[in-house]
């Protein structure tokens, strides 16, 4: 079997994806779940497509170059002639907060911003404007970016997840818009410390958020990058691997 994709729970359950031989299973996530995966050798994670899977022996992972899917509006300011057909549909700018006070900026299509703010595992959001497309929807992100920064990346979202997000710095954040809506998520997770970022499969699974899964393993908790587990093989099985235990397993 090998993990060639995930869930973070925006459209379902969250759930990891394995296929096995082009047929594709979901491993649930729901809290309390036990995983007994052991990771083996990985490898792109080939081709996913309507429920069925083809895999691809190259070493490149998550993907091969051949199987790397670049998002041409990943970097976009607005200064485009709108290339997508879902670049002429209606956005949302809005602003996610990540515990404590890490913030950012970012653009959606108007009807995925619930979606695409749990994808990313926000604790807090305003919806700042809606406008025609994505390319007014960019030059105002760009703009806003100078100041707030468009960009947070999952070691910082871990490093924070066990906190609660900074009521003042979110309020003078704030003052300088005024938000068409609000909103605050609640992704059942429960830490008293940081946990310890690794990659494994096993374990009891706490909570996922956005793209990181919590998992109790030995006496710890591990915070786990789904992408990263994308593309390994894996068997039946406890990890065999020596993981680093949080303070709190010795409390």
């Amino acid at each position: 079997m090998q993990i060639v994709g995930y869930e973070t729970g925006t459209d379902g359950p969250p759930a990891l994806l394995l296929a096995d031989d082009g047929t594709v299973s979901t491993a649930a996530l729901d809290p309390g779940t036990e995983l007994s995966y052991a990771l083996g050798e990985r490898h792109c994670a080939g081709v996913l497509d309507d429920g069925t899977h083809t895999p691809c022996p190259r070493e490149g992972a998550p993907y091969c170059d051949e199987h790397t899917y670049r998002w041409p509006c990943a970097r976009c300011t607005g200064e485009c002639s709108l290339p997508l057909e879902t670049c002429r549909e209606e956005h949302a700018i809005y602003l996610a907060a990540f515990a404590p006070d890490t913030f950012k900026v970012g653009v959606t299509r108007s009807w995925r911003l619930d979606t695409r703010l749990r994808e990313q595992g926000a604790d807090r959001a305003a919806h700042l404007r809606t406008v025609a497309d994505g390319r007014v929807a960019r030059q105002i992100e760009a703009e806003i970016a100078t100041e707030v920064g468009d960009r947070v990346r999952v070691p910082t979202k871990v490093r924070g997840i066990h906190e609660s997000v900074d009521d003042a710095a979110w309020r003078d954040l704030l003052a300088g818009f005024d938000p068409v809506e609000t909103y605050e998520f609640d992704y059942g997770v429960e830490l008293a410390d940081r946990p310890v970022a690794e990659t494994l499969a096993s374990g009891t699974v706490r909570a996922v958020q956005g793209r990181v899964l919590l998992l109790d393993n030995g006496g710890s908790t591990y915070a786990v990058d789904m992408r990263d587990l994308v593309g390994y093989d894996v068997t039946d099985g406890e990890t065999d691997r020596d993981l680093q235990s949080s303070l709190g397993a010795f409390g």
